[in-house]
């Protein structure tokens, strides 16, 4: 810390030993640590050679740029402050690719520059070897600008003043607010995190339950009473915490292999009309039951006015779907005998055959609806699994599913 040190003409006189000096003052004081001051513009071009960046010539320029372009401001003593949008912008960098903050990549291409002086290295070589990466680099941040313009929005507009507090960060364990203008997002003052949501929806607090790899409490995503919805852990959804997971995942594709939200406790079987998608148990659509694809808008409507509906752990015999457990209302069910529990495949148990309708989601945003006959029914019966459309195996205990994550 050397801006802690004493000062020169603060410094003590010679002394030698045995001499004798008056107290004038005892005193304790309270103090706590603080970052260093701004830089001047002398540290900044010592930094600046330190690492390898620019010549003599132009480091006088590129400081003139960052005052012009108001990245900083030059402040008494001539120390640089940075202003909020040069501090956005070096978060954003930092955030989408690091290495257009840090000074490697910069340094590196000084590098290769003087090795060109020297005559070690090809001109041509070393243009089109740098022009690749930095196109490449270009490309990358054009793709990944959206996390620019969170950070944009929430600094320079009433947004972040004006979201309203929905759930909590599992780092802070503060509340963070939903800003609902798009893109809508949750937004962390207090760890100055930004959280992607999905989009084309509504967005809720989940019945304040939270995730067990992270602790961010859960939100709800639905598209409205004809379409699908599924609960999703913001820091997930924004940084998969599984190889096999991408960015954008909610619970309904998180193979956590104990989570009582993910794909793993609630998948049933495979979808009957997409090759990639599983249908799972929407735990929050009763008492009328939906069965939602985690990947296409097949949404299954069953068993409305049931009491309660659950996964079990066992599978079809047939084709190897997992059983729905299900608890009917006494007045209103479809079984023989007054009776109320039945446990059975969707695809091939016969009573749950024709309690099962199968349509597709229909969007709450304009763009995403199709005409009526997108959002009609296909009929009774129809959730049958087409033949030779084999139903993905899962895991019969959560033993057998860890094993498939970690070997």
């Amino acid at each position: 810390m050397p801006w802690q040190s004493v000062p020169l003409e603060e410094s003590l006189p010679t002394c030698q030993r045995g001499d004798t000096f008056p107290v004038g003052e005892v005193k304790m004081l309270e103090k706590q640590t603080s970052p260093p001051d701004y830089l001047t513009e002398a540290e900044l071009i010592t930094l600046m050679e330190k690492h390898g960046i620019g010549t003599d010539a132009s480091i006088p320029v590129h400081i003139n740029n960052i005052c012009q372009r108001n990245y900083v401001t030059v402040e008494s003593g001539r120390r640089l402050k940075p202003t909020n949008l040069g501090i956005v912008l070096v978060h954003g960098y930092y955030k989408i690719d690091a290495e257009l903050v840090l000074p490697t990549i910069r340094s590196a291409v000084e590098k290769q520059l003087n090795l060109i002086a020297q005559g070690k290295a090809d001109y041509r070589q070393v243009l089109g070897h740098t022009l690749d990466v930095f196109k490449r680099k270009f490309h990358y941040f054009v793709d990944s600008i959206a996390g620019m313009d969170e950070l944009m929005e929430v600094s320079f507009s009433p947004l972040a003043a004006t979201g309203k507090p929905l759930s909590r960060c599992g780092k802070c364990h503060r509340f963070m607010k939903y800003i609902q203008a798009k893109p809508s997002r949750l937004h962390c003052s207090h760890c100055d995190e930004t959280y992607t949501l999905p989009q084309n929806g509504t967005i809720k607090l989940y019945k304040e339950l939270r995730c067990p790899l992270d602790d961010f409490e859960l939100v709800l995503w639905s598209s409205g009473s004809r379409g699908k919805s599924y609960p999703l852990c913001p820091y997930c959804y924004n940084h998969p915490p599984f190889r096999d997971m991408k960015k954008g995942m909610g619970c309904n594709e998180c193979t956590h292999p104990s989570c009582q939200h993910s794909l793993s406790m609630l998948g049933i079987g495979q979808c009957v009309e997409c090759e990639s998608g599983v249908l799972v148990l929407d735990p929050t659509s009763g008492p009328k039951w939906k069965v939602a694809c985690n990947k296409c808008s097949v949404v299954a409507h069953c068993f409305e006015n049931a009491h309660r509906v659950r996964v079990s752990a066992d599978t079809c015999s047939v084709c190897e779907a997992a059983l729905l457990d299900v608890d009917f209302n006494k007045a209103k069910s479809p079984l023989p005998g007054d009776e109320t529990q039945h446990m059975g495949c969707v695809f091939c148990d016969p009573v749950f055959q024709e309690l099962v309708e199968l349509k597709h989601a229909a969007s709450c945003h304009p763009m995403h609806r199709g005409g009526p006959g997108r959002r009609q029914g296909r009929g009774r019966g129809r959730a049958r699994r087409p033949p030779g459309k084999p139903n993905p195996r899962r895991p019969k205990d959560k033993m057998s599913a860890l094993a498939a994550y970690f070997v």
